[in-house]
């Protein structure tokens, strides 16, 4: 029996994500036959053709020709106004320009890859084609990172709503390529592997359709996300949630998905929810394969593989974390004897012609860093890598040197807090001091260091956020990329489990949120007063301007394909270098209408952000209704663009 591996949309299409590859190499090994399919990259290569983009601005012209007739315009027609008119500006034009864009990430030669310019212009055409194809799709926001509608994922009734074709991108690529693939090559089960909570709604749009068109299919998912999600929900819920699927393989998944294959062969076909073991021991486990994936389709020049040295973190206590395929927390950590992870990484760098790897896991102990890093530099191997690590004192400029000689390209550091008492507070068992030694040695040595940090910790008050931000400036020369975002506060956390030791006085979901059960506090004290989010703001925006940022997962972004490439081309201090890079947008002819629009895009912002407040912090309730409720309430405006016909 023939099994398909599907990664769905929506992430990042530069380079291929690890999970279908290992699981396929796991399933080869025992002798099965896998059909590896990367739905991401192939969704959106069909999705941004120029004949698919035109009738997508046909169907937002459509769209906004209909709102124009109106002479005012409630709430929701405000906000589907806005996002239909900013895409309207470029929408006639993308077609014509979508190829080139796609061809400079591609580039082989990497001349124009390599272009700050033509990168630059690229990555405007692909975002503002993404950005028609959301307005289209209204009120859909879709990215490379993300898929969200207002009342995304909060119950399997609004999952199965947004599946619907209509409110599906995906659904002409699913339909027309997809299946059409599965039944031509037989295919008796399909595998759905669901690493970010960006992939949860399309992986469900997919298997609803895989259960409409296959009679006979197994259709299984698993992953992290899928993990994450499935493991907090009461059995009323978990029922609900997997309607369209037969089976879910949760956690570590290769030996109880191999289980599952052999049952459905036999004619068995096990449902409900199959929990996967941890494996103990990695020394047997295949490398990842990536034989039969596009390759030549990811919106890169080279291809950038991951590899797994290790799988969870050894330090584990973090108390903000909860990451991967574990119940609570981090899973336990282990790593892959060293002499195989040289056979599997020389391999799979002769097979695929890679250059440079990056390791996935939670992090890499910085020992086991310097000897692979003198294996590599011993076999005299000419790929590069790159991993996230801790800021450890063992980083020291001996050891550093070590490993920039033995290929290390870029390390993505959880520095976390510049604040000495939110530090301790996080559990993060590392001081501030050894943290700017070692990025200090990294960085002597030629390593890319790139930092992430965020604010807003429970108790954290502006004072300590701001030594964050200060620790940031005064260590900016030695920092490649950095990322500062916001606390959140996230479910089987340490946080979370025990929320009365970090001044949290009160815990919530919104009634209506069925599915990813968001969750929500409020503070014993508040820690920050007015104003004090714009001062943070306004600090993270002055240090952003000494880089050439870009959003996930472009060059100028945190542990993406693109970044690594640009290190190893240009050298770990390029996206500061090129910090004025970033080309100037043709400001747009000012109108009557568009100035109208203007004026409604703050106002339907505004009022968007207080129904939300109030639903979440006040009712502590949404749902479809609510919310409509809220925003029938709202004034209506008048149509810039109506013109009464006489």
């Amino acid at each position: 029996m023939k099994i398909a591996l599907i990664y769905p949309p929506t992430a990042d299409p530069t380079a291929p994500y690890l999970s279908v590859p290992i699981l396929t190499g796991y399933l080869r090994s025992k002798g099965m036959e896998v059909l590896p399919i990367d739905a991401n990259v192939e969704g959106y290569d069909f999705m941004l053709r120029p004949e698919n983009l035109r009738k997508v601005a046909v169907l937002a012209d459509r769209r906004l020709g209909q709102l124009k007739k109106e002479p005012l315009l409630d709430h929701g027609s405000q906000l589907e106004g806005l996002a239909l008119f900013r895409a309207s500006r470029f929408a006639h034009e993308l077609p014509d320009k979508i190829q080139d864009a796609l061809s400079v990430m591609r580039d082989p030669s990497g001349r124009r890859f390599y272009d700050p310019q033509s990168y630059e212009k690229a990555v405007v055409v692909i975002e503002r084609a993404l950005q028609l194809i959301s307005a289209a799709h209204a009120p859909l926001a879709l990215n490379f990172n993300s898929y969200r509608t207002p009342f995304a994922l909060l119950s399997i009734r609004e999952i199965a709503a947004d599946a619907r074709p209509e409110r599906n991108p995906f659904h002409a690529y699913y339909s027309e390529v997809l299946c059409e693939r599965l039944a031509r090559e037989n295919v008796g089960i399909a595998g759905i592997s669901v690493a970010f909570p960006g992939q949860i709604q399309p992986a469900y749009a997919l298997a609803y359709l895989l259960r409409r068109r296959f009679r006979n299919l197994h259709i299984t998912v698993g992953g992290p996300a899928m993990t994450q999600a499935l493991i907090r929900l009461s059995a009323g819920q978990l029922r609900r949630a997997m309607t369209p699927f037969h089976s879910a393989v949760l956690f570590e998944g290769e030996a109880a998905l191999a289980d599952l294959v052999r049952s459905v062969e036999k004619g068995k076909s096990p449902g409900g929810v199959i929990r996967g073991e941890t494996a103990t021991d990695l020394s047997d486990l295949p490398a990842p394969d990536y034989e039969g994936l596009p390759l030549g389709a990811y919106l890169s020049p080279e291809p950038v593989l991951s590899y797994d040295v290790s799988r969870g973190c050894y330090w584990g206590k973090c108390a903000f974390c909860y990451y991967g395929l574990a119940e609570t927390g981090t899973t336990r950590y282990r790593e892959r004897p060293l002499d195989r992870v040289m056979e599997h990484l020389n391999c799979l760098a002769e097979k695929h012609q890679g250059r440079i790897f990056f390791f996935s896991q939670d992090t890499l102990r910085p020992a086991t860093a310097r000897r692979l890093a003198a294996a590599v530099k011993d076999s005299r191997a000419s790929w590069r890598w790159a991993c996230d690590m801790r800021p450890e004192p063992a980083l020291t400029p001996d050891c550093c040197r070590e490993l920039a000689q033995g290929g290390a390209l870029a390390f993505a550091v959880g520095v976390e807090s510049g604040s000495p008492r939110v530090l301790k507070l996080i559990d993060k068992g590392i001081r501030r001091d050894a943290v700017a030694s070692a990025v200090e040695n990294l960085a002597a040595a030629g390593i890319a260091v790139e930092w992430m940090c965020f604010t807003h910790f429970p108790t954290e008050n502006l004072s300590e956020a701001l030594e964050t931000l200060r620790f940031i400036e005064a260590q900016q020369e030695n920092i490649a990329l950095f990322t500062c975002g916001r606390f959140s506060l996230v479910h089987r956390a340490k946080v979370a489990c025990r929320p009365e030791d970090y001044g949290i006085a009160d815990v919530w979901q919104v009634a209506g949120d069925e599915f990813i059960q968001t969750l929500f506090y409020r503070e014993k004290v508040p820690s920050r007063h007015p104003g004090d989010d714009d001062r943070i703001d306004a600090f993270i925006h002055r240090l952003s301007r000494g880089y050439w940022f870009h959003d996930y997962p472009w060059a100028g972004s945190l542990s993406t394909a693109h970044s690594y490439l640009w290190y190893d081309h240009y050298g770990p201090d390029v996206f500061r270098r090129f910090s004025k890079k970033r080309i100037r947008l043709k400001r747009e002819v000012s109108t009557a209408a568009g100035r109208g629009m203007g004026r409604i895009a703050q106002l339907s912002g505004n009022n968007e952000e207080e129904i939300w407040r109030s639903l979440i912090y006040e009712k502590r309730t949404v749902s479809p209704e609510s919310y409509r409720r809220m925003a029938e309430a709202i004034t209506a405006v008048k149509n810039p663009f109506f013109k009464k016909i006489v």
